[in-house]
């Protein structure tokens, strides 16, 4: 049975090209709009940027947290935060990327207060490069059951690494570690994650 890997594929034709181009005009300039009228204090503006991020931000939320109320306090407290600093908001992200880094603050927040965030180097094993194969018949609700078992710290690692998309010194220092232990917990994060996969295989 073919297996999928973690990875990135991106399809370019010359039409999509343009396509893409005009529809990330489109969203640049709503972005701008909201953020124009959010730092108005404009409760339409706030309330339509609220509902276009809620529900990505709460998965991302609930991912690192793994736990409904804590994951909807952590989203209530981000987006207090998003209102009151969105005049900061400089583009140099899109505005999704930018309110994603204060959710997930806001989250890894929640863990430190709960003494949930054991980060400690799992092993110095962590420079092998391991590859994560999900097989094609797999679901995505079993595949999201084993992330979200996980332990705390290393879930969270790999979750802001393999899934948000940060890079491990962005992890470190939203995380307060360094970048080897970043490293060291993606590790222990995939073993733990092939064990899990393997297992289920082996009953398929």
């Amino acid at each position: 049975m073919p297996a999928k890997v973690y990875g990135e594929f991106n399809f370019n034709t010359e039409n999509g090209l343009q396509e893409t181009v005009q529809m990330n005009h489109r969203v640049n300039n709503l972005e701008r709009d909201l953020v124009e009228g959010c730092t108005r204090n404009d409760r339409i503006a706030q309330r339509e940027l609220y509902y276009k991020y809620c529900t990505a931000m709460f998965s991302t939320a609930y991912r690192i947290l793994n736990d409904h109320e804590n994951a909807q306090d952590a989203l209530q407290d981000a987006f207090i935060q998003v209102y009151r600093d969105i005049s900061q908001f400089r583009g140099t992200s899109t505005l999704g990327a930018w309110i994603k880094t204060i959710v997930v603050r806001s989250a890894l927040h929640i863990l430190r207060r709960e003494k949930r965030l054991n980060l400690e180097m799992a092993d110095g094993a962590y420079h092998h490069e391991m590859a994560v194969q999900i097989p094609e018949y797999m679901s995505s609700e079993y595949l999201e059951k084993a992330i979200l078992s996980l332990p705390d710290g290393c879930r969270t690692v790999f979750l802001l690494v393999e899934v948000e998309g940060y890079t491990h010194a962005e992890a470190a220092k939203m995380l307060n570690v360094s970048s080897g232990t970043s490293k060291s917990q993606l590790f222990h994060a995939r073993l733990l994650l092939k064990q899990r996969l393997t297992m289920k295989t082996d009953q398929k």
